[in-house]
């Protein structure tokens, strides 16, 4: 980097140490031409003094000035890239998109958005400016959803494949709540009369006796007086010996005993937290929906769907019938209506709550939502256990953010080398 130019960054960095500034210095000098754009040497200034004054809030070490100026300045370069191809995708932010991220931001830290905005102007710092840049920040990243994730393939074998890893059974694993009785081999307590103790509080447990009486009372471990209350444990903090016994228990249940140079253990998962047990409360519901159209209006619209519910109100063994002949739902029309069984929060809210509070078997009376007007019936309800479901998604969403990590780092290499850049440093 020529001498001048380097002292002249210098005095802009001295000047706007303090972070984003209302006025910044006008340096009007091209530093790089990216593609169609170009970046002015007083962004770079600015960009560099942000970042300086952040590194020194958080007490990290500062590359020397010109290399700190060389990768603020490459970042400034990809983001460009990335802004232009946003641009032209039709990726766009709205406004409401931006407010609602600021409004955001400003509830992470305790604030509204006046305060949070107040609290930004008191630091010197450009409102307009940090709007900018979150709006930036905002498009980078759907342009890398966009173009990024859709170049990841998750198959069903990769997921199978991870959940027998032993990563897999740590990170997806439940925080365990345990309770542990010791049955200890000692001089006073030979292997087998502490085997036959053990099995014998293991008999009286199954038959339903208070675990932490049992503890209490058998218990040579160091939590016997409360109950042999373990605590909360995450699965990679569980004892070696019976943490592969214990990664396969439910709440509630009790480990036959296990053999270990101390005695004989009986482990009970007194509770369970986290992890991909779900259990679903699911609803079978059906639904006539009739919504405006080019040669239908509101008005004629609500007509008909009184109209459908009073047949159904003479007749409710019509619902099938009826929805097949006027239900605008193409997904549901040909089966009657029928939804299959749903999961919460599928719906649309106004549907949900409808769906929710609906007595079962009972027609409900038409009503509003975005999609138009709908009938609804709950025909019946459930638990379902969607544990292994959710087991599997969440598996495939670490498999793709591990994915998109590797897969972000190839991509902004090849659109920095497919863009034209020209530094004129």
């Amino acid at each position: 980097m020529p001498t001048h130019l380097l002292a002249a960054l210098l005095g802009g960095l001295l000047l706007l140490a303090g972070s984003l500034q209302a006025e910044p210095v006008p340096l009007d000098r091209v530093v790089a031409v990216v593609d169609d754009d170009i970046i002015m040497e007083s962004e770079l200034v600015e960009r560099t003094g942000s970042i300086r004054a952040r590194m020194q809030e958080q007490r990290t070490q500062l590359p020397p000035t010109d290399v700190l100026l060389e990768q603020v300045l490459e970042r400034m370069i990809i983001e460009s890239i990335e802004i232009q191809m946003a641009e032209k995708s039709g990726i766009r932010v709205s406004d409401n998109e931006l407010n609602d991220t600021l409004a955001n931001i400003a509830r992470q830290n305790n604030m509204t958005t006046e305060t949070f905005r107040e609290t930004i102007l008191s630091e010197g710092m450009s409102w307009p400016a940090l709007r900018d840049q979150i709006r930036r920040e905002l498009t980078v990243n759907q342009l890398r959803q966009r173009r990024v994730a859709g170049r990841i393939q998750i198959t069903d074998q990769d997921v199978d494949n991870f959940l027998n890893s032993e990563m897999a059974k740590t990170n997806l694993a439940p925080d365990y709540r345990l309770g542990h009785i010791l049955i200890a081999v000692n001089d006073s307590s030979s292997p087998q009369v502490a085997e036959e103790t053990a099995l014998l509080v293991y008999q009286k447990l199954q038959q339903g006796a208070d675990f932490a009486a049992m503890a209490a009372q058998y218990s040579s471990g160091e939590t016997a007086l409360s109950g042999g209350d373990l605590g909360w444990r995450k699965a990679a903090q569980l004892p070696t010996l019976f943490a592969d016994t214990v990664l396969e228990m439910k709440a509630g249940e009790i480990s036959q005993p296990i053999r270990s140079a101390s005695g004989y253990h009986l482990i009970k998962v007194l509770e369970l937290r986290g992890g991909t047990e779900q259990i679903v409360q699911q609803t079978k519901a059906r639904h006539i929906l009739v919504k405006p159209n080019e040669i239908r209006s509101e008005t004629e619209t609500r007509a008909l769907i009184d109209d459908i519910y009073r047949q159904l109100q003479d007749d409710p063994e019509q619902f099938e019938t009826l929805a097949k002949t006027y239900s605008d739902d193409p997904g549901s029309a040909l089966q009657g209506g029928s939804l299959g069984w749903v999961n919460p929060g599928t719906m649309v809210p106004e549907f949900e709550q409808q769906m929710q509070t609906a007595a079962e078997g009972a027609i409900s009376q038409p009503f509003r939502t975005d999609f138009g007007w709908h009938i609804l019936q709950v025909e019946a309800r459930r638990s379902q256990d969607m544990s292994e479901e959710f087991r599997r998604g969440r598996a495939r969403q670490m498999l793709q953010k591990r994915r998109f990590d590797e897969e972000l780092d190839g991509w902004l290499r090849e659109i920095r080398q497919n863009a034209y850049v020209e530094i004129k440093l």
